[in-house]
């Protein structure tokens, strides 16, 4: 581990015993107890790699249950890797978790001083910079009352006013800067950014995209355990975003399909072969490909309708399959695919929306409807919706 490197995480892994049954806690103890693997386990994290240098600051990121704390608390020395090794240089200062390491019945003035003692401040370093904890937390009167009478954002005020005063080699926070009021969380930014210029090393667990992209140059995306993506914060954030909305997306459709039983919906839409419900640009005269799905519950062909309007509602053109006699691609029992193909889109520069409409087979009924963002680019002068192809001729 070279000089400049202040934690290193090689290929760490954690596993639980399964014990919801009888059975399977008499084997995880003698499992224990023979020094072996756990024959019935959870795997919470496999395979974690990365290293930390000095005056870095990194993001880890992903849903709940990615194993995110499970590895904070792995490098804080809470918990053993199951495979693997940890190593850490340097002073270290964990924010895990509300109201850690404070004992509920001492006064917060008194906790201080504890939680200062184990960073390893010494005596009259701690009492030099009390009341500048106190200041810091903005607590009132209520530091001399017991930390059990706290609410949430006030036990994260005390926590981050003692880290701030011991400025660790390693900070180490876990969604931290989600509680408390915006005022105190803009203080605990400006001292981040502060400590961050003066050479310090951020480890930070966040959901806030805004704070990862605001406070960390790199990134590391845990998904079901694993590394799914480490490198630059932008590029690994807007991939973990765009996972995110392709996950709510499905799942939108999924209700939709729910809400629609017995009837007809649509179940996917991509336009350009873009699934996303973002907005897709392209320039005038560009192709446009409009791909879909439809859930037929009866199993019968529906008919798809299609429709282009300008985003202010105003509309420009509309088709159905049942009118250009098409019939769809059959997927499965209830489910059937559409594509539609523009050569040439003839819109002019503006904002538009694309309609997709299930109908029945009958295209007497419409039952859902989706609706997608296009935006046409380009330089025009002629006004109006579309560009007709015309001819000037002199007499």
């Amino acid at each position: 581990m070279s000089a400049d490197v202040l934690l290193e995480v090689v290929g760490v892994g954690k596993r639980y015993p399964r014990v919801h049954r009888r059975m399977d806690r008499v084997r995880s103890v003698l499992d224990a107890i023979l020094n072996r693997p756990y024959r019935a386990h959870a795997q919470i994290l496999q395979d974690i790699d990365f290293t930390l240098k000095r005056g870095e600051s990194l993001a880890l990121i992903g849903e709940n249950g990615a194993g995110k704390s499970t590895l904070l608390r792995m490098i804080c020395g809470i918990a053993e890797p199951s495979a693997g090794s940890v190593r850490l240089r340097g002073t270290v200062a964990p924010l895990l978790e509300l109201g850690a390491g404070f004992h509920p019945d001492y006064s917060g003035r008194d906790n201080i001083r504890m939680n200062a003692l184990l960073l390893g401040m010494a005596s009259s370093e701690i009492d030099a910079k009390v009341q500048q904890v106190i200041d810091f937390a903005e607590l009132g009167d209520y530091i001399d009352e017991p930390v059990k009478h706290y609410s949430s954002g006030m036990k994260v005020r005390l926590g981050f006013a003692v880290v701030a005063s011991a400025r660790p080699d390693l900070l180490i926070t876990d969604e931290v800067l989600a509680v408390g009021d915006e005022s105190f969380q803009k203080k605990c930014i400006a001292w981040i950014e502060e400590y961050l210029r003066d050479g310090g090393t951020l480890l930070l667990v966040s959901h806030s995209m805004y704070h990862v992209q605001k406070l960390c140059k790199h990134a590391l995306w845990l998904h079901h355990g694993r590394v799914e993506a480490y490198g630059d914060v932008f590029d690994v954030s807007q991939r973990y975003l765009a996972w995110h909305e392709r996950k709510t997306a499905q799942r939108r459709a999924e209700e939709r399909l729910t809400m629609a039983t017995g009837d007809y919906a649509v179940s996917a839409v991509a336009i350009n072969g873009e699934d996303r419900d973002t907005p897709v640009t392209l320039p005038i005269h560009a192709l446009l490909d409009v791909d879909v799905s439809l859930h037929s519950a009866d199993g019968r062909p529906p008919v798809l309708a299609v429709g282009i309007k300008r985003h202010d509602g105003t509309p420009v053109y509309g088709v159905s399959s049942e009118l250009d006699g098409v019939a769809p691609i059959r997927v499965s029992d209830q489910s059937y695919r559409f594509s539609i193909r523009y050569p040439e889109l003839s819109l002019l520069p503006g904002t538009y929306t694309v309609a997709l409409h299930a109908m029945d087979p009958e295209a007497i009924r419409l039952f859902d409807t989706v609706e997608r963002t296009i935006v046409v680019t380009g330089r025009s002068r002629e006004v109006g919706l579309v560009r007709l192809p015309h001819q000037w001729h002199r007499a």
